[in-house]
């Protein structure tokens, strides 16, 4: 089909542009991947999916599972309950900056940013277990998954900036007393194992309005879907989130794992490429997805008339 050749097409031109990132060097097992890795799922309406390149490699989502925790958290508890945690604006400033909880008050900005989203993990871990996390994961990205324990012991071990971010908003008062609870759960997460494909199914959801491409069911709510995917076009790429917007327009949500998730004109897309940029968003993914929006018209922001 002409998808899948403009798909294999897009893969192709974003192969010679990974020499411009570097794997994340933060923990040991992310080091050790691939830099040349490279795939692209993309999912229709109907569920049928495209995939190109490295399609069975695994990867951990990291912060991708704030898309989760944010929906999940939206749904047991309702917007008013988590805005008045975390804000909904972009910082501007890197994934892993903490100053502003310091100058700018106890809420952190978004909950895409490592302090937001470790506020409304806690939100969670307050009223559910792991498991039931992992179980709506698993609704949202078509399959069973499960943790990479392996990774998660070493995010756990050398996770000091973030352990520094949820002391100091506990200390502020902006968290619960179970730090350490928090933190295993917020590690654990991150450490989710999928594939491109799992993306592209979570980026079919987002892009049904909750709807499982599949089956038609109702698995996350429409009103969810509506603020999540605004949080995700302003805030999801880091602090690369406006350039995003301008050169992409689509919802999408980065982790350093090298995956993204994003949805737009109908499709719901996965990328994976390891090597990232100094954002920490994957060079190879950004290059498709740009390629993609321009090739079939998925930017979300075009005047169509």
């Amino acid at each position: 089909m002409q998808i899948h050749q403009t798909i294999n097409d897009a893969c192709d031109h974003a192969k010679g542009l990974l020499h411009n990132g570097r794997v994340s060097d933060y923990i040991p097992r992310l080091a050790a991947a691939d830099a040349a890795h490279l795939a692209c799922a993309v999912m229709m309406s109907d569920g049928t999916c495209h995939a190109v390149g490295d399609t069975t490699q695994i990867f951990t989502i990291q912060s991708i599972s704030k898309v989760i925790s944010l929906m999940y958290a939206l749904e047991l508890m309702g917007k008013e309950a988590v805005f008045a945690k975390v804000g909904v604006e972009p910082s501007g400033d890197p994934f892993n900056c903490f100053i502003k909880l310091e100058t700018a008050g106890e809420r952190p900005f978004n909950p895409f940013i490592n302090a937001g989203a470790i506020t409304v993990i806690s939100l969670l871990a307050d009223r559910v277990a792991f498991q039931d996390v992992l179980d709506y994961s698993a609704k949202i990205f078509g399959a069973d998954v499960c943790v990479d324990n392996e990774v998660f012991e070493q995010e756990m071990r050398v996770g000091k900036r973030n352990r520094s971010m949820a002391y100091l908003m506990a200390s502020k008062g902006a968290l619960g007393d179970d730090v350490d609870s928090y933190l295993d759960f917020y590690f654990r997460l991150c450490a989710v194992n999928v594939n491109v494909t799992h993306l592209a199914h979570m980026g079919a959801i987002l892009q049904k309005g909750g709807k499982c491409p599949h089956s038609g069911t109702q698995i996350v709510p429409q009103h969810i879907v509506r603020t999540t995917k605004a949080i995700m076009l302003t805030c999801g790429m880091y602090d690369g989130s406006g350039e995003f917007a301008v050169t992409v327009g689509m919802p999408a949500k980065s982790g350093i794992g090298g995956g993204i998730v994003a949805c737009g004109g109908g499709l719901g897309l996965g990328t994976y490429g390891p090597a990232l940029d100094a954002k920490g968003n994957s060079v190879g993914g950004l290059h498709i997805l740009r390629r993609l929006s321009e090739q079939l018209g998925l930017n979300v922001l075009e005047t169509r008339c």
